[in-house]
């Protein structure tokens, strides 16, 4: 067991990796100011957009108020037109009915059934109160 043993190279000491410690504190600090950052420009974003959707409701809301004034004088209209159309409608389905045609032609051509006898009535004063037509 006296072999020859290999010669084993000098032995240097083992150089110690350097540890460097990390500035952890500086990484945390610039994340915090980057997220503050960010934070920081979605309220000014949102606020910028908040401006204009307020200004815009703000020069809508006077036309919008025109336009309900518009509405309103509209239907007041139609209304009376309505009114307007029922009444004609009335007055047309009266000339054109069949059982109305004497009574019609007496209001507007003056004449009277031959059957018809006018009836004066008189105050004893002599005054005419009215006058109407009757039939036997």
């Amino acid at each position: 067991m006296n072999a020859i043993q290999p010669s084993r190279p000098p032995l240097q000491p083992i150089q110690k990796r350097r540890v460097i410690p990390r500035p952890k504190r500086h990484l945390r600090q610039r994340s915090y100011q980057v997220m503050a950052m960010e934070s920081t420009v979605k309220i000014v974003v949102n606020f910028a957009i908040s401006a204009a959707a307020i200004s815009a409701l703000m020069q809508l809301l006077p036309y919008h108020w025109s336009q309900q004034d518009k509405l309103r004088e509209i239907r007041t209209e139609v209304k009376l037109t309505e009114g307007r159309v029922n009444s004609l409608q009335a007055e047309f389905s009266r000339n054109f009915d069949p059982s109305q045609t004497k009574s019609i032609m007496q209001e507007q051509g003056y004449r009277f059934d031959p059957n018809q006898r006018q009836i004066v009535l008189m105050d004893q004063d002599g005054k005419e109160i009215e006058a109407s037509n009757s039939s036997p």
